[in-house]
């Protein structure tokens, strides 16, 4: 009996043995394996060259290819299920705009609930918002036009790259600050809303950036920063809480998720790799041209970001009576 007992154990130990050296010879993520990241909208846009170039540098750390898969559509939202519905393997990921999370919710009729439905990893970065006027805007500042919005209620109008889009809720978050009644057109996009604006048929818009160079050359007017500081790219224009308007500030916050179930050690790696990449003054530079900051957060201060904007949308959804569906 007990030699057979023994050579159970030998047996038992021989097999631990050989399993413990197949797991030190299995290759560390991400193995021959690309990475995929799901991108919720179109190429070209702020989101997508973002994500295009913290690609390029997570891909040369990890020594694997890193792929963008633009899923554009629902404010982010295809792309989220798409995620969702991936292997948590670690070699599917989203970048998105916070808003997927914080604001979708309470304006689409979707089962999907990110904040539920996939875990956050941290952020890639952030874009201010910029209270940008036709070039005839009789108002030099906000409070002037505050002070022409309340004196013709309903007549002055501001463009937005969509119902429920961040550029579109700053705006509102504007009004509800400001107590003011301002129309709003709602474009299919960025471009087309300061298009508008440039040409004169909207009075004004909550820019993300992309008015930067028509800014300096004085094609249309900076009045304010619809942030809680000020702009590292136009440090001499007071925020509209400084200019009286105090609770209206919301920049855009992008970030990088995976689905659930994803092993902690690879979600720990991505979030270095994406610190370090976002250390780089290459990088820095480029985000700078597209009116950006690189922004790093630890997985637990992006968890905690998300759930105070999540909070401050759901309340100005809510109050605005903002609808999509």
């Amino acid at each position: 009996m007990d030699k057979k007992i023994a050579r159970r154990g030998a047996l038992a130990a021989a097999c631990l043995a050989l399993a413990g050296a197949a797991w030190a010879q299995a290759p560390a993520w991400p193995g021959s394996k690309p990475v995929r990241i799901v991108v919720g909208f179109a190429p070209g846009g702020s989101t997508d060259v973002m994500a295009r170039i913290v690609a390029q540098s997570v891909g040369e750390a990890i020594g694997q290819t890193v792929l963008i898969d633009n899923k554009p559509g629902a404010s982010g939202n295809i792309a989220a299920a798409e995620v969702v519905r991936a292997a948590p393997d670690g070699h599917t990921f989203l970048i998105a705009p916070t808003s997927v999370e914080t604001a979708n919710p309470w304006l689409f009729k979707s089962t999907l609930l990110p904040s539920r439905d996939l875990t956050p990893v941290g952020t890639i970065g952030k874009t201010q918002m910029y209270l940008v006027a036709k070039p005839q805007m009789a108002a030099k500042d906000v409070r002037e036009l505050v002070a022409l919005a309340k004196a013709q209620p309903g007549k002055l109008s501001y463009a937005s790259a969509g119902t429920g889009t961040p550029p579109h809720l700053a705006c509102e978050m504007f009004k509800a600050a400001s107590q003011t009644f301002v129309t709003h057109i709602p474009y299919r996009g960025a471009a087309p809303a300061l298009q508008d604006v440039l040409s004169g048929q909207a009075d004004f818009v909550c820019d993300p950036g992309i008015a930067f160079p028509h800014i300096r050359t004085g094609k249309v007017k900076l009045l304010g920063i619809v942030s809680a500081k000020r702009s590292p790219f136009f440090p001499d224009v007071p925020t509209v809480g400084e200019q009286g308007v105090a609770g209206a500030d919301l920049d855009i916050w992008f970030g990088l998720w995976a689905p659930n179930g994803t092993p902690p050690e690879v979600l720990a790696r991505m979030n270095k790799e994406l610190a370090r990449a976002l250390a780089q003054p290459a990088l820095a530079k480029r985000y700078g041209d597209l009116g950006a900051e690189p922004v790093a957060m630890e997985t637990a201060d992006f968890r905690a970001l998300l759930q105070r904007e999540g909070k401050q949308l759901e309340t100005l959804i809510k109050t605005q009576g903002i609808t999509v569906e």
